[in-house]
């Protein structure tokens, strides 16, 4: 067996490997040093986000009092978008919590300029009546306009010319009453009725109309019989009435439709079945019917409408309109609204069933269904036509470059918007 040459065999000084020992030992050294720094660190930075947080959420808390039913079913106005900005007014209200004026026979509530400070231009009444139950007849100075909300009703009236009109409606059917144009309501059976009237004036109060018992009341004894051509005897029973008139009063339900068309001669239909009617717009996600002075044909017109129907997830566009503010009835459903104020002002409020919304005229907004049944809401404008403009629009049919220099967005972006209105967006 052959033997290594010790010349050709390197060998190891024990200076050499105490050297290299001590390395090793200080690179795993500064390993573990750099290790526990970098550690440290990471843990340090955990406790300034930590801190962040907990500034934040303090921030952001409210030990005190709260409304929690209120809070719960507002958490856009407790906990707003970012993007909300500035002061600006209420653009929410709602029914749920106005005076409820309650009678034999039925119930009315009002949301006006009083308790709405924005909505100058409409008012509107929520009212009940039982199967039977009567709203007087009556006149006022603003414009009615109705849709019915549940069950049916008979209503009457007089046309400009003195010939009367008789219709029976029910749920999502309309009337439209013109200034100075008598009328009345009565609930039909098996339930009565419930429905939303809108006036075209924020001014205008249920308690300022001009009612029949109410103003023959007022009457002198002998001008009244004088007038009507009978004896003072014949209307005693006039002045037995309430002093402020009946408003809403039990009576039995009224006779087959039959009977009461026997004395309607009007050509002036003041009722619209959009129960009947296709939609104006329809999508995968919801649809609008529109009804104005081009298919509601009433003289005097001045409060056009749509009625939307909104799919979970799905979005009433960004659009405005030009030629008057959005009065918004919620019917069902839960939905979020942001509204633009201009000047880098902007508000977000939540909707539920029985809330008013109003928007300013020309200011950009959309409604967002943000629950899991439909959001279902009438929108309402003080003008015979109704108008609007979407974001959309806007932006697909301006030159490409000059909205990219606006916004920032790619070309690519910018052609993938639609250039139509689509009324609702999907989810």
């Amino acid at each position: 067996m052959e033997r290594p040459d010790p010349s050709k065999t390197k060998t190891t000084a024990p200076s050499e490997s105490c050297d290299a020992e001590l390395n090793r030992r200080g690179f795993l050294m500064r390993s573990t040093a750099a290790l526990m720094a970098g550690l440290a660190s990471a843990a340090h930075s955990q406790q300034i986000h930590d801190a962040q947080k907990a500034r934040k959420d303090s921030s952001r808390s409210d030990p005190g009092p709260e409304n929690q039913p209120l809070r719960d079913a507002n958490p856009n106005v407790f906990e707003p978008p970012v993007t909300d900005h500035g002061e600006t007014p209420a653009i929410w209200n709602s029914f749920s919590v106005a005076h409820r004026r309650l009678l034999e026979g039925g119930w009315s509530r009002q949301v006006t300029v009083a308790d709405f400070p924005l909505s100058k231009d409409i008012a509107g009444v929520n009212m009940r009546l039982t199967a039977g139950g009567i709203r007087e007849l009556h006149w006022h100075d603003a414009a009615e306009w109705a849709i019915m909300l549940t069950g049916s009703a008979r209503i009457t009236a007089i046309d400009n010319e003195g010939r009367s009109f008789v219709r029976d409606v029910v749920k999502d059917d309309l009337w439209f009453f013109p200034s100075g144009i008598p009328h009345s309501i009565q609930g039909l059976a098996p339930d009565g009725c419930e429905f939303l009237l809108v006036f075209d004036d924020g001014k205008f109060s249920e308690a300022n109309t001009t009612q029949i018992s109410d103003w023959t009341g007022h009457t002198p004894i002998e001008v009244l019989a004088k007038n009507w051509g009978v004896s003072e005897q014949a209307t005693e029973a006039v002045y037995k009435q309430p002093a402020e008139g009946h408003f809403i009063f039990q009576q039995p339900v009224p006779p087959p439709l039959r009977e009461d068309e026997k004395t309607s001669r009007s050509s002036v239909d003041f009722s619209f079945p959009m129960h009947s009617m296709e939609p104006t717009i329809k999508t995968r996600s919801g649809e609008i019917r529109i009804i104005d002075s081009r298919n509601f044909k009433v003289p005097n017109f001045t409060i056009s409408a749509a009625h939307v129907v909104v799919k979970p997830g799905g979005l009433r566009e960004l659009h405005w309109h030009q030629n008057a503010d959005e009065w918004q009835y919620f019917i069902a459903g839960k939905g979020r609204m942001t509204v633009f104020f201009n000047g880098g002002k902007a508000r977000t409020a939540d909707f539920n069933a029985g809330d008013v919304g109003i928007v300013p005229r020309t200011f950009g907004h959309y409604i967002e269904n943000t629950g899991d049944r439909d959001l279902v809401f009438v929108e309402m404008f003080k003008a015979p036509l109704y108008m609007d403009l979407s974001l959309n629009e806007w932006v697909s049919n301006t030159p490409p470059e000059l909205v990219m220099q606006h916004l920032g967005i790619s070309l690519e972006t910018v052609q993938s918007i639609p250039r139509t209105k689509q009324g609702i967006v999907p989810a």
